[in-house]
């Protein structure tokens, strides 16, 4: 199968010219056109969906378009429902954030074919080969790692008897894999023995579940604390044992100000411009889209009042390695996979692949494992050693 990931770094000047059309474009050149997006819960409740919503609001303002919001629309019909009642009312491109909401979406692309659908965080439109549908991520790893590198800079001055941290995970999804393996690579680069225990929640929101999995890890011993998880749960709880924790999606300065130390999220605006200038164009969008930190799809929140000393100019080094393509996230040296260098025998996905890969497609090549280039949605769900998953990942 063709590769038809549309990647920044690797087709650069395809993908910068067309969002630099829409960077430069001033206010009102979409006036007139109704885009919606379909959100898991609220804005107001979720800072996974404040960071869509926001994002996408963000981009009305500056393209002209008018932004249709449906907040708390769960992962199952009713996602549809939305869907096609946003193409009926007028929305020529309809957007949804929750990686549940995938077949749903499908369904309404079916059904309207005149109208654009663009999901985040799936991974089927390669494989539904619906002109009319789309998929996209971001690099994100590159975030987590950076952040990474914040907490380990934090445990190294810590100076931890154990060097173990701890997080707090939604599901055992190569998203989430892959996120929580690049946060604990960018630890190791600085604190070169840390282990990580893994907690899952099953779930993408769960106040309670992902305080009570925090409290677990803090008191299994880890002496900090990342998550990919939406609510505030794991940075109450941090906060209320004054354990450090790193947060996602945005700044959780507000409720543990003492234990903040900083966030990863993706920028959505640059994919939206991108989608709304291309249907503009009259042009095709991509199956897959992706961009990383060069592109401002991948950020990192202000660091908190308690890193460590020196912490920005590492930040700052390390960003600027990322943005080159000098640093590669999933560096094979770095890690090993049950006590065996990282090899396309043990490194190649074993889940979630949806559709066949070119014969000959390596995994692991030039040093490094080739996370989101194949497909925009992340696909490394190998568990490498020092990260210890204590749920039963069936």
């Amino acid at each position: 199968m063709k590769n038809n990931v549309l990647k920044i770094v690797a087709l650069g000047g395809l993908m910068f010219a067309a969002t630099a059309s829409v960077v430069a474009c001033s206010g009102g050149v979409a006036k007139g056109m109704k885009v919606g997006l379909i959100a898991l819960h609220s804005a107001a409740s979720s800072t996974y969906d404040k960071n869509f919503v926001d994002a996408f609001r963000a981009s009305a303002k500056k393209l002209g378009f008018t932004p249709v919001v449906r907040e708390d629309i769960p992962e199952d019909s009713t996602c549809q429902e939305a869907a096609e009642n946003l193409a009926d009312t007028g929305c020529k491109i309809i957007f949804a954030d929750s990686f549940g909401h995938e077949d749903y979406m499908i369904e309404a692309a079916r059904n309207y074919p005149d109208v654009e659908f663009c999901h985040a965080t799936g991974n089927k439109a390669a494989a539904t080969n619906l002109p009319n549908y789309h998929n996209a991520f971001a690099s994100i790893y590159e975030g987590r790692y950076l952040a990474g590198v914040v907490a380990g800079l934090k445990l190294r001055d810590m100076n931890s008897p154990t060097n173990k941290i701890g997080y707090v995970a939604a599901f055992p999804y190569a998203e989430v894999i892959s996120g929580y393996t690049s946060f604990y690579l960018g630890v190791k680069s600085i604190v070169n023995d840390v282990t990580m225990d893994v907690k899952y929640t099953n779930s993408w929101y769960d106040e309670v579940a992902e305080k009570a999995a925090a409290n677990s890890l803090i008191q299994g011993g880890a002496v900090l604390i990342s998550q990919h998880a939406d609510s505030y749960g794991a940075p109450s709880a941090c906060e209320e044992a004054g354990v450090p924790n790193v947060a996602y999606n945005g700044s959780t300065k507000a409720v543990a100000p003492n234990t903040f130390l900083v966030s990863s999220k993706i920028n959505w605006s640059p994919y939206y411009e991108f989608v709304v200038q291309t249907v503009l164009d009259e042009e095709v969008i991509p199956a897959d889209w992706c961009g990383g930190f060069a592109e401002g799809s991948v950020e990192i929140s202000e660091l908190g009042d308690s890193v460590a000393p020196d912490t920005q100019a590492e930040v700052d080094l390390v960003k600027s390695k990322l943005e080159a393509g000098t640093l590669k996230v999933f560096d094979t040296s770095k890690f090993t996979v049950d006590g065996q260098a990282p090899s396309e025998a043990n490194m190649a996905p074993s889940k979630q692949w949806t559709f066949d890969y070119p014969e000959g497609t390596l995994f692991v090549s030039d040093g490094y494992y080739h996370e989101s280039e194949y497909r925009s949605a992340p696909y490394f769900d190998v568990i490498i050693d020092g990260i210890n998953p204590l749920d039963d990942l069936a």
